[in-house]
């Protein structure tokens, strides 16, 4: 019972984290945007991925050490639908990234690089996406805790 309280608590813990770092990503991908929050984006956006990392690596160890079991989950629809929105927010998550790596390279090229407002206003569009898509997790996760639509 302790193993599944821990793991719960670092699986949210890492959500936490994660969910800041996106509302991080938003906040300064905005025009007007200087050298130094470009390089900054870049770490935000790293560790937005580390924080992806972890949330997959706990969510797995809740799978296979979790009280409720994997029999549980598997046979559960809303399971399945939890992944399919983490590998949705995953795939929305690749444009900005690539190119706040396009950016990072840049910068190093040309200290004062700074993107056109229209690539700000694209990598923006997917991280408000993903922002958007993230808000059916919960859903998911509560209906898939209660045993909502399992056999």
């Amino acid at each position: 019972m302790l193993t599944d309280a821990f793991l719960a608590f670092f699986h949210f813990l890492a959500i936490f984290i994660l969910v800041t770092l996106l509302a991080a990503e938003a906040v300064v991908l905005r025009p007007g945007m200087t050298p130094a929050i470009v390089r900054r984006l870049s770490l935000y956006d790293l560790f937005y991925f580390l924080s992806a990392m972890v949330v997959l690596a706990t969510g797995l160890l809740r799978l296979f050490y979790g009280a409720k079991g994997v029999d549980f989950y598997l046979h559960n629809p809303w399971f399945h639908a939890k992944v399919t929105v983490f590998v949705l927010i995953a795939l929305c998550s690749l444009p900005p990234t690539l190119a706040i790596a396009r950016w990072r390279k840049q910068a190093r090229k040309l200290p004062d690089f700074v993107p056109m407002p229209d690539e700000i206003k694209r990598a923006r569009r997917w991280v408000m996406i993903e922002a958007h898509v993230f808000i059916l997790l919960p859903l998911c996760a509560v209906m898939m805790a209660r045993g909502i639509g399992a056999r």
